[in-house]
């Protein structure tokens, strides 16, 4: 999939200007075979402007409270499989040097399952894909659907034969323990 970040900034002056516009190129991991992650945009901290439009600090793929994150990802389709001789702790490491902190939010016992400390704003652009929370119940979305994803413990899975892509904005929160 092809995906462009056209950014804006501003100089000094306060004049607005762009900064950027380039085409980025997907990750991908050898364990979610058909996946791909274009993250655009994020933030650590709270943003302040003006701004020059330089990209921010965002080191791990998920954000810290007050921190944000703004991707597009495609889940792979069904019938992508994750190949039988992999190299388990290869295949992990790679996940931790393209996508940092990703795995540490995902349960080895329950793979793909996973919680954070995010509210995600989730937009299928095309494609179909299931959304299944901790207690088992699911819900099947398609193309123009959208969820807001409170924190919740969840894991998406592609029922179909056609990759889904999904517009994702990330917001750091805190959780609170009862």
């Amino acid at each position: 999939m092809r995906v462009r970040r056209v950014t804006t900034g501003q100089t000094a002056d306060g004049t607005s200007v762009f900064v950027a516009d380039e085409n980025l190129e997907p990750t991908t991991v050898s364990l979610m075979p058909g996946t791909e992650f274009h993250p655009i945009w994020g933030n650590d901290a709270a943003t302040t402007l003006p701004t020059d439009g330089r990209a921010p600090d965002a080191a791990k793929f998920f954000p810290p409270a007050d921190g944000f994150r703004f991707l597009v990802w495609t889940v792979g389709p069904s019938d992508a499989v994750v190949p039988g001789d992999i190299d388990l702790a290869a295949a992990v490491a790679e996940i931790e040097t393209r996508l940092p902190g990703l795995i540490d939010h995902n349960e080895v016992e329950n793979p793909g399952m996973h919680t954070t400390d995010t509210v995600d704003f989730d937009y299928v652009v095309s494609g179909e894909v299931i959304l299944e929370l901790d207690d088992g119940e699911t819900v099947h979305l398609h193309a123009g659907d959208c969820v807001v994803q409170n924190g919740t413990r969840h894991r998406w899975s592609n029922p179909g034969a056609q990759p889904c892509t999904i517009v994702t904005a990330l917001v750091g929160a805190r959780r609170v323990t009862r």
